[in-house]
Parts: structure tokens; C-alpha cells; sequence
């Protein structure tokens, strides 16, 4: 089986339980570290799926590795390889297919719910899942839903938090977070959050509560986003 090559765009923001989840079922995978100027590779058909995490870059920077990933990810779904992508991987996914990024008219920081839409591809990623769930957030900008894709979440605060194209997922929200994930993004954003008040972003007291309970349901809707992703996996 192909490799699954997940990109990291920073340090701190790396696959969390999607590393978990794909080493449970014995799917390879590698870790390219944007972050650390690690090469790019030139062809989407070398791995099984291709999956891009966040960072607090925004994908409209001049930053040299923009380019060549979005060509990456027009690769793999010109190839039918499946795409993933977390918050600003997300917002690579539909700047690469032809939507837009901009900012939200609010930052989301923190714990918020998401709505699931009531239309079939919903359906075909979340099945019998809850109609609306508790989902980490931590973002400013927000895109548009590229041409072909079907919104699957919304929130109050971010109408699109995942589209879905065939095989392809672009999500907004992180549902790939673990407790470690959610503590050190509190500490080396501890700035960002005292910058940023109002209804839509908790304290970094408030996002660590209750973490026992709130992460394990987070990771049972994970759980069936990326068992429906990887039934697309290039083989």
C-alpha cells in the first residue's frame, strides 16, 4: 500500500489523531515538514492520499511552497488520489480547486458547535452521526466552497466548515486535536487570545475544560470523517 503523505505547515500543528487513527489500522504514513523546509514531493501519484494540516499562515501569503502544493492537490484529484484537509489545509484544498479565501468576519477560537447539513453527502461522511457536535476552532479567515463541492458542517460563527468533493474533504474546524494538541496551542497562543474577545473565543482556561469528555466524542466524529476518506485511498 501507498503511503499516506501528511504535509505539516508548522511546528506546533502537527497530524494528532489522524496519525493515531491511520496507525490503528497499520495504513502507512510519512510526515513532510513544510515547516522545516523539507522538499516537496512532484508527484501526487507516489502516495496514497494526500493530507494537509494547519498553521497560521494564510494561503494567500507569498510563501514559495503555496504553489507547488496547490499544484499537488490538483494532481491527486485530477488522478482521483483523495485530498484531506484540516483548517488552513482546508483552505488549500479550495484555493486549489478554484474557491476563495478570505477573512471571517470573526476569529473562532476554541470549543463551538457545528451543524451537520441535511443533504446526501452529509449523509455519505457522517451517517447516523449527531445532527450537530462540539468541534475545536482556531482560524480567521474562511473560504468559499469551490465549484462541485456540497457544504457538510456550518457554525454560527463560519458558514463553511467542510465541504465535500467525491472523495475530497476540506474541513475548517480541527477535528484531529488531542489534549497535548489543545495545551500547547493554548500556551504559544496565549497573545492571539487576549487580542481577541467576544462570543466566539474562549479563554485558554475554558478550551482545557473538561477535556476527558470533550475529546473522546470529538474523535468519534474524526472516527467516521476519516473511515469514509480513506475507503478512497490509492492503492
Amino acid at each position: 500500500m501507498k503511503p499516506v503523505a501528511i504535509f505539516r505547515h508548522a511546528r506546533t500543528e502537527g497530524p494528532g489523531y489522524f496519525a493515531t487513527f491511520l496507525t490503528r489500522l497499520g495504513i502507512p504514513w510519512l510526515l513532510i515538514k513544510v515547516d522545516e523546509g523539507q522538499a516537496l514531493p512532484r508527484q501526487a501519484q507516489d502516495y496514497g492520499g494526500l493530507v494537509f494540516m494547519g498553521g497560521p499562515m494564510s494561503v494567500n501569503d507569498d510563501l514559495p511552497w503555496i504553489p507547488q502544493v496547490l499544484e499537488l492537490i490538483r494532481q491527486a484529484v485530477a488522478r482521483e488520489i483523495p485530498v484531506l484537509g484540516h483548517c488552513l489545509g482546508g483552505q488549500l484544498i479550495a484555493k486549489a480547486l478554484g474557491g476563495e479565501v478570505r477573512k471571517n468576519p470573526v476569529k473562532e477560537i476554541g470549543w463551538g458547535e457545528v451543524k451537520v447539513e441535511d443533504n446526501p453527502a452529509a449523509q455519505s461522511w457522517l451517517g447516523d452521526m449527531p445532527k450537530s457536535f462540539l468541534s475545536f476552532h482556531w482560524h480567521g479567515e474562511t473560504f468559499s466552497l469551490p465549484p462541485g463541492a456540497t457544504r457538510i458542517l456550518s457554525s454560527q460563527w463560519c458558514e463553511n466548515q467542510a465541504f465535500a468533493v467525491g472523495k475530497h474533504l476540506g474541513l475548517q474546524c480541527h477535528v484531529e486535536m488531542t489534549p497535548e494538541l489543545i495545551k500547547s496551542w493554548c500556551e504559544t497562543g496565549v497573545k492571539e487570545i487576549e487580542a481577541n474577545t467576544g462570543p466566539s473565543v474562549q479563554t485558554a482556561r475554558a478550551m482545557q475544560t473538561n477535556l476527558d469528555n470533550r475529546v473522546p466524542r470529538l474523535h468519534r466524529i474524526a472516527d467516521r470523517l476519516y473511515s469514509r476518506w480513506i475507503t478512497g485511498l490509492s492503492v
